[in-house]
């Protein structure tokens, strides 16, 4: 089914020209490619990385980052902290309206925080949790009271805790499916697993720097049937290129790359206290996590799978990061691994399953860890699914291991506090330190670089051994397109930004 897109699109793009031709110079359209479907589209209860693509386009966010990583102003113009950094005050920006015609105002950023705080399964209560109470001080002026100092909060608020939603839509159960934000691009329309289209909003207050009329997303698992799109002219622009697809790229005259080092990892998540695990379970113990990762050879795993173009991690936090901890990643060891297993009075070979999404990259290295972690007597059952379906696995606790990542923060708190404070809403496998919640709090309580350094060395250093998380790779995002598109630069973060993106005649 997979690779009947490419057959498909091309059949349809012949017949579709015939009748399209001519209104096809009135409307401008760019297609992007997807590695997997996004889940709901409510920026609240969303958790895929897919998911902010279409974020990117449709919402605007009280702050935004700029391609040095830097926050910079958004739908607020300026802020500035209190003293004591428990008070944030935002100035907001005159002429929004959201893409139903309400007003952008104090009132709705209220009501956005206070929703991203309340709302039932809101992934983003533990990312904005500091926030005790919001103010409306002024009709264009917010002050945010917090519980303690948060370094953290202006990073967060650049992404999907400050993206604001029209107030009276997102009071409508349905929101999910028929989203209202107040960005460049309105929900059209969407199929599940086969596109999401956005059209132009007319009344965007920066509608001169958005050039598409519409914006199409295609959600394609196969990274070889994206570039095959992309080749083909059905696609203009697809991210997550393939390491071993780019000097396919490079070598094609119609199409250019366009590469960073990214801020997002691949880890293996396990299962420790969530849902209905097993009492007796061996992922309890953390001997048994330190073993499975002892019997991963990362750069092995990274020359085959990806050429050697991507980073072997052991931790959260990319070398793009100032926050990256110069802590060396334990080298492949079996006999040692082997040895954890028996102190840990487990009797091999262990049966474990592990959850991996369906497409040929994840596959690939599935299989790989399959083949390492056996020899340490480690039997491994790979078990496919669709990515959101993986994802809403992993949140309700039913799975053991799940092979998934995260696309990173500018600020090493997002990349790294849901996942590991015992409160954390992203902490899918339910691990608890006492210690570790203590350093994370701590982090968010102090701006100097150093002290936060310090006490991020000490995280990163007791997950060495506790492994909640046995990260894998940092991956770099690599976008392929048609040398027609102008304007397109790749950011760290990895997300398309469509501001000045335009497409040649």
């Amino acid at each position: 089914m997979k690779k009947a897109r490419i057959t498909l699109l091309t059949a349809l793009s012949g017949l579709l020209l015939l009748g399209a031709s001519a209104h096809s110079q009135a409307e401008s359209v760019i297609r992007i490619g997807l590695g997997a479907d996004p889940d709901m589209l409510d920026p609240h209860l969303a958790r895929t990385y897919y998911g902010r693509f279409v974020f990117a386009a449709m919402c605007d966010r009280l702050v935004d980052v700029d391609e040095n990583l830097k926050v910079v102003p958004g739908l607020a113009t300026d802020w500035a902290w209190s003293d004591d950094g428990k008070t944030l005050t935002m100035n907001l920006r005159e002429g929004v309206t959201f893409q139903d015609g309400e007003k952008f105002d104090a009132n709705a950023v209220k009501f956005n925080i206070e929703r991203a705080l309340t709302l039932p399964g809101s992934l983003r209560k533990s990312e904005i949790s500091s926030i005790d109470s919001v103010e409306v001080s002024g009709p264009m002026q917010v002050k945010f009271h917090l519980k303690t100092p948060d370094a953290a909060l202006l990073s967060q608020l650049t992404d999907r805790a400050g993206a604001m939603l029209a107030p009276e839509a997102a009071k409508k159960p349905d929101f999910a499916t028929h989203p209202v934000c107040s960005g460049p691009y309105q929900f059209a329309s969407r199929v599940q697993q086969d596109r999401i289209v956005l059209t132009r909003f007319e009344n965007y207050w920066n509608k001169s720097a958005y050039h598409f009329d519409k914006v199409i997303f295609l959600p394609i698992p196969d990274a070889s049937v994206r570039l095959a799109n992309l080749r083909a002219g059905d696609l203009d622009l697809t991210e997550g290129v393939a390491a071993s697809d780019v000097k396919t790229v490079e070598g094609d005259s119609k199409l250019a790359l366009a590469k960073v080092t990214g801020l997002g990892y691949q880890g293996i998540t396990f299962n420790i206290n969530n849902g209905k695990v097993d009492a007796n379970s061996p992922l309890k113990d953390p001997r048994v996590r330190e073993a499975f990762s002892l019997a991963i050879d990362r750069d092995a795993l990274n020359q085959v799978a990806f050429e050697g173009l991507y980073t072997p991690s052991n931790q959260a936090f990319s070398p793009v990061s100032a926050y990256h901890v110069n802590t060396p990643i334990s080298t492949r060891d079996v006999e040692k691994a082997k040895a954890l297993l028996k102190a840990a009075g487990v009797t091999t070979p262990l049966n474990l399953t592990l959850l991996v999404t369906n497409n040929p990259t994840a596959q690939q290295v599935g299989q790989v860890i399959q083949a390492m972690v056996g020899e340490a007597g480690i039997n491994l059952n790979l078990q496919m699914s669709e990515f959101a379906s993986l994802l809403d696995r992993q949140q309700r606790g039913d799975y053991q291991l799940s092979l998934s990542g995260w696309s990173g923060r500018p600020d090493p708190d997002g990349s790294i506090y849901s996942f590991i404070n015992s409160k954390g809403t992203l902490n899918d496998g339910r691990y608890s330190n006492p210690q570790v919640d203590e350093w994370l709090n701590a982090a968010r309580l102090t701006n100097d670089q150093a002290q936060r350094q310090a006490l991020y060395t000490k995280v990163v250093n007791k997950l060495q051994t506790d492994m909640p998380i046995a990260y894998l790779y940092f991956e770099p995002r690599i976008f392929g397109m048609t040398k027609k598109l102008q304007g397109f630069k790749a950011w760290p973060d990895g997300l398309v930004r469509l501001a000045g993106v335009s497409m040649a005649q």
